[in-house]
């Protein structure tokens, strides 16, 4: 196949949801249209989440009423890594607590695991999401067994959650509060940044050369730096472009662009150069001189972008959300 764009060089793109995909209830301007063009070209689109109260099919529907063509085997969540991890530690039938939502219950049931909030079912591990109505006596419970000895994993460690009200607690905060009684941390931790999430779903479809989208350099970048997956930085989410050109190495994206346009830019000229795209430029120069310890004005190069882009850059937004 002629590669003319930058999607064409992957045969997977593995998307974030919230600040890729929509914002809010609401589809982000041009997003239904890209996506329908990358899937004609034979290229695979994948959704990606750390949320775990939801279920696949719950978001796939989300999706779907958003006009996105999405099949529930293309959502791919954090408790459904949880399972794989487990499936490589326990036998099926096994009972495993459960700290969270349906969305963990039934990723454990598919995966063959028998999901109990009862700690005299001697249950072999622990998996713990974020759902609202998760209450003391459940962290409690949580702790007490793995104290006895019982594995733990977390689906992510997203610290704080977006609510209509404003900022709440998110599931790394109550991994913490279990951490502290406990003394330990959880043996692995299934979503973003920690690579289980982007590799479960390569696995799922075969994936050989996957491509991860995202607008959060601690989640998305980050995870994808793990995985050693190339991934584009959209600035219509949470951090913003001077977040990027200030970033540390594990956090820095392999390309950049305003929006989900930038997968059907032009692709990357056979020197490197990446013509395509100046905001990859931007960065770099940006990197290469904070490597270096060399002053830089990091404004000036913003503004360099916003000029080229105008409008370009995200609204305010939330930190630190639960993707």
């Amino acid at each position: 196949m002629r590669i003319t764009s930058l999607v064409d060089s992957y045969d997977t793109v593995l998307f974030d949801l919230d600040g890729v995909i929509y914002r809010g209830p609401h589809a982000l301007p041009g997003v239904t249209e890209v996506i329908a063009d990358i899937e004609a070209r034979g290229i695979r689109c994948l959704y990606v989440t750390n949320n775990a109260s939801r279920t696949a099919e719950m978001v796939a529907g989300h999706l779907r009423d958003l006009g996105i063509q999405c099949t529930d085997e293309q959502v791919v969540t954090s408790p459904q890594a949880a399972a794989v991890i487990l499936s490589g530690m326990f036998p099926s039938g096994a009972h495993v607590y459960v700290v969270g939502g349906e969305g963990v219950d039934q990723a454990l049931r598919v995966a063959g695991f028998v999901p109990t909030r009862n700690p005299e079912d001697r249950p072999v591990a622990v998996v713990q999401g974020f759902a609202p109505d998760v209450e003391w006596r459940d962290l409690a419970a949580a702790s007490y067994l793995i104290e006895s000895g019982c594995a733990w994993i977390a689906t992510n460690l997203d610290l704080t959650l977006p609510t209509e009200h404003g900022i709440a607690p998110g599931n790394g905060s109550l991994v913490a509060a279990v951490a502290n009684a406990t003394g330990r941390q959880p043996d692995h931790v299934a979503g973003k940044p920690e690579p289980a999430l982007f590799l479960t779903a390569m696995q799922r479809v075969g994936a050989t050369r996957a491509l991860v989208v995202g607008d959060r350099l601690d989640t998305d970048i980050a995870g994808a730096d793990r995985a050693r997956i190339d991934s584009l930085y959209v600035a219509t989410g949470v951090h913003s472009v001077s977040d990027v050109f200030a970033a540390d190495p594990g956090m820095r994206p392999t390309f950049l662009g305003p929006d989900l346009g930038a997968l059907l830019q032009p692709a990357p000229s056979p020197d490197g150069e990446r013509a395509w795209d100046v905001a990859t430029s931007l960065a770099q120069e940006c990197w290469r001189a904070r490597d270096a310890s060399t002053a830089i004005d990091v404004g000036e190069v913003v503004a360099r972008w916003t000029s080229r882009f105008p409008g370009a850059l995200p609204h305010p937004a939330i930190s630190t959300v639960g993707h």
